[in-house]
C-alpha cells in the first residue's frame, strides 16, 4: 500500500533522508520512530505531496507521489503534528469546507461529517470556533479532517500529542480499529503506545531506516528486550 525506494531529501546541504527505502503492506498499522530531526516528519511530508523529495521513489496505493500526485493525495488522510486549521472557522464548519476541497459532494459531506464527529469525540464542539478549541480538541479536529474522504491509507504524525491520558487511551484504541479498514503508518514519540496500536515498526535514524519489521521479530533481534531498551540502543538517545 505504501512503497518507499531509496528516498533522498536535502534541505541545502542537510541530508534529512538518506537513501531510504520501506514498504508498508495493506491493513497493516505500522509505527514509523525515531528521535527529534531523524527524518519522520519529511518522510511523512514526502508522502503526503506537501514536501518534495530529492531523488527516489514513492507510492501509495500504486499512485507515483511524484508523477500522479493528485491521484496519489486522494487515497491519503493526513494528519500533520500542527494540525494548520482555519481558528475563525466553527469545527462543522471547517470539515464541510475541507469535504468539498476532497471533492465530496454535499451528501456525503453531511453524512461523513456527522460521522468523524462521532468517532473523534467531537459532536459537543460541532458549533465551537477552532480557534477557542484547546491543543487536544485541535488534534481530534485534525484526525477528524484526516479520516473525512474515508481514505484507505492514514498517515498520522503524533496524534494523541496535546491530548490527556484518557483521551490518548480513547485515541490508541480508535487507531487500532481503523486498522481494520485502513493502511496506517503513525509516528509517535509514546513507544508504549506503538506496543499496544501497531503491527509492525519502522526505525529510522538521521535519516536512515535503522531497523524495521514486526513488533515480535524486533524483540527477538533485540534480546527479548523492550521497545524502549531498543530504540536507545540504535538511536543512543532516550526520545
Amino acid at each position: 500500500m505504501i512503497s518507499v525506494k531509496n528516498l533522498t531529501k536535502y534541505y541545502g546541504d542537510y541530508p534529512a533522508v538518506r537513501d531510504i527505502s520501506f514498504e508498508v503492506s495493506k491493513g497493516q498499522v505500522v509505527g514509523f520512530l525515531g528521535p527529534n530531526g531523524a527524518g519522520k516528519s519529511t518522510t511523512m511530508r514526502i508522502l503526503a505531496g506537501f514536501s518534495t523529495a530529492t531523488s527516489g521513489q514513492a507510492t501509495v496505493d500504486g499512485k507515483d507521489v511524484f508523477w500522479n500526485p493528485i491521484e496519489a493525495r486522494r487515497r491519503i488522510g493526513y494528519m500533520p503534528e500542527s494540525c494548520p486549521l482555519y481558528t475563525e472557522m466553527r469545527v462543522e464548519e471547517y470539515l464541510r469546507f475541507r469535504g468539498g476541497l476532497k471533492g465530496l459532494n454535499r451528501s456525503t459531506t453531511r453524512k461523513r461529517i456527522d460521522f468523524v464527529l462521532e468517532r473523534c469525540w467531537l459532536k459537543d464542539q460541532r458549533r465551537q470556533l477552532i480557534g477557542t478549541l484547546s491543543k487536544g480538541y485541535r488534534q481530534r479536529v485534525g484526525l477528524a479532517d484526516s479520516l473525512l474522504a474515508d481514505p484507505p491509507v492514514l498517515i498520522l504524525d503524533e496524534p494523541t500529542a496535546g491530548l490527556d491520558p484518557t483521551q490518548i487511551r480513547e485515541t490508541r484504541k480508535l487507531i487500532r480499529e481503523l486498522g481494520n479498514q485502513h493502511t496506517i503508518l503513525l509516528s509517535t514519540h509514546i513507544l508504549s503506545e506503538v506496543e499496544m496500536a501497531c503491527d509492525s515498526v519502522i526505525m529510522i535514524n538521521q535519516g536512515k531506516v535503522a531497523m524495521e519489521g514486526t513488533l515480535e521479530s524486533i524483540r527477538h533481534m533485540g534480546g527479548n528486550r523492550s521497545l524502549e531498551d531498543i530504540f536507545v540502543q540504535i538511536t543512543g538517545v532516550v526520545d
